[in-house]
Parts: structure tokens; C-alpha cells; sequence
């Protein structure tokens, strides 16, 4: 079933509509909800909240953007929302989460084992600075790099969803990666 044929179903009340709207993006939704709020717990409960605004509000919409687009903007509006509500310090927090791999059950000799370990705590000391210089950004350029990293959403898209221009897209996301570059280089060496 494609995107015109759920927003019909979804209008028409067929039955099943919403079940495949859920199938068919309830991954990516989460994903945005947790990229924003760092707890898999409060995305898994924003993204059932997208869904039942989506389910009660489908009349409302007016088809400017694709399906997906308006998730995306429901889940950051939403999560967003969320993060101002209970007063979170900190937009990201255990990003190193995101990037950890889980160790395969292979037994390593000893030597590996510690040149791996050295590897893993040098690759988190990384990931911790990095959270840390994220968490410095202003909302507006984290929501666009988030959107664009982890979301891997186009500009295009970015500026649909968060509802500006491209330019302004293109802007936040270059003043992001700068702010980022000039913290890390500034604060974090010797």
C-alpha cells in the first residue's frame, strides 16, 4: 500500500490503514523520537503519540508534503516538545550508545583483546567529546544536524519538516559542523 493509498484508507476509516501506517514507519518515527530524546523509553511513548495525532488529525492533512514528512515534523514537534516540558538539561545525552557495537562472541587472545579495549576507550573518549560539544549547540542546529546525521534526512526534507527555508537549512548545518569543529578545537585540546 503506498503513501496515497494509507491517507485514503486512513480518511475512509478502512480498516487495517493504521496498522500498515504503523508497520510501514513506526521504525523510523521511534528512531527520530530517540535520536531527540536519548531514552528509548520516552521515544517509544512519543511515537505512539505521532501516530494517534496522525490517526485523529489525517483530515487535517493538506498533502503540502509527503506522508513522511509530516511524521517527521509530528516526531520532532512532539519530542521537542517533550524535551521543553520536562526541562531536559541536555538534548543528547549517551550518544556513545548510538555508536557502540555489541561484542560478538568470538574469543579474542589476549593481545587483541587489550589493543581492541584500547581502541573501544579512545572511540568512546571521542564519542563523549562529541555529545558533549552536540549538547552546546542551539536547538536549531541541533535539530537540523540530527535530523541530517542521524535521520539521514535530505536538506530538503529537513526544511519541510522543520518548516524553513533550504537555505536556512543549509545554513544551520554548516554553522553546526563549524560551532562543533571550533568547540572540539577550543575546549578540548591542551
Amino acid at each position: 500500500m503506498n503513501d496515497q493509498e494509507l491517507i485514503e484508507g486512513l480518511k475512509n476509516n478502512h480498516q487495517g490503514a493504521f496498522r500498515k501506517l504503523v508497520d510501514k514507519y513506526q521504525q523510523q518515527v521511534v528512531s527520530t523520537c530517540y535520536y531527540f530524546l536519548r531514552n528509548q523509553d520516552d521515544a517509544q511513548d512519543v511515537g505512539q503519540e505521532v501516530f494517534i495525532e496522525v490517526y485523529q488529525s489525517i483530515h487535517k492533512f493538506r498533502q503540502e508534503s509527503s506522508l513522511s514528512t509530516w511524521l517527521y515534523r509530528i516526531a520532532s514537534n512532539k519530542s521537542l516538545n517533550l524535551i521543553r516540558k520536562n526541562k531536559y538539561k541536555s538534548l543528547f545525552v549517551n550518544i556513545e550508545n548510538l555508536f557502540k557495537e555489541k561484542t560478538s562472541d568470538v574469543q579474542l587472545r589476549s593481545e587483541e583483546f587489550s589493543h581492541a579495549r584500547e581502541q573501544e576507550q579512545e572511540y568512546d573518549e571521542r564519542v563523549k567529546k562529541l555529545n558533549w560539544a552536540i549538547n552546546l549547540l542551539p536547538i536549531n542546529q541541533k535539530t537540523a544536524i540530527t535530523l541530517h546525521k542521524y535521520s539521514n534526512l535530505s536538506y530538503k526534507e529537513i526544511a519541510d519538516v522543520m518548516e524553513i527555508s533550504l537555505s536556512a537549512v543549509e545554513s544551520l548545518i554548516h554553522r553546526a559542523k563549524v560551532n562543533l569543529q571550533n568547540t572540539l578545537i577550543n575546549n578540548l585540546n591542551p
